[in-house]
């Protein structure tokens, strides 16, 4: 089955062969995590970095930013019985889409908020494409843990 992530918004599965999608990425990040032992895995689809810019909107939706979302995504997936110890990350998205300089720097801060929490929680990226200036459309498979992306109708493994 196809399970498509919307912005501001994750999914996760346990079935082997569901391929977990979310379109056009630009300055927002997805982030795809996986647990081949225990069959879990999914993807979040955040646009800002920190919630401190409005914690109204953070309470009524943690995956907006980076700062709620991601640890609320990990949080759900152990309860599922994925294991810190067992995920795979791959992280995509954070671009500049727009020619000229972009003074709110959105997407690099979207990248950098990630890592920062990764590292605070020794957590490895295993894999990434991030920053440019292209959209891209990012697909996990739950059970082979199989991440690539799509931009410009070029598909690239990760």
């Amino acid at each position: 089955m196809r399970i498509v992530v919307n912005v501001s918004d994750m999914k996760l599965s346990k079935k082997p062969g569901d391929v977990i999608v979310t379109h056009a990425l630009g300055s927002c990040i997805g982030i795809a995590i996986h647990d081949a032992e225990a069959c879990v895995g999914g993807i979040l689809h955040y646009m800002l970095p920190k919630s401190t810019i409005d914690q109204e909107k953070a309470k009524q939706n943690p995956f907006m930013f980076a700062d709620t979302g991601i640890p609320l995504f990990f949080q759900k997936a152990y309860t599922l019985g994925a294991k810190k110890e067992n995920i795979r990350v791959v992280m995509a998205g954070g671009s500049n889409l727009f020619e000229e300089n972009d003074m709110f720097a959105i997407g690099k801060r979207n990248v950098v908020m990630a890592r920062k929490l990764f590292w605070k929680n020794s957590i490895i990226i295993d894999k990434e494409d991030v920053g440019g200036n292209i959209s891209r459309t990012f697909y996990l498979e739950i059970g082979s843990g199989a991440t690539w992306l799509t931009s410009g109708g070029v598909r690239i493994d990760l």
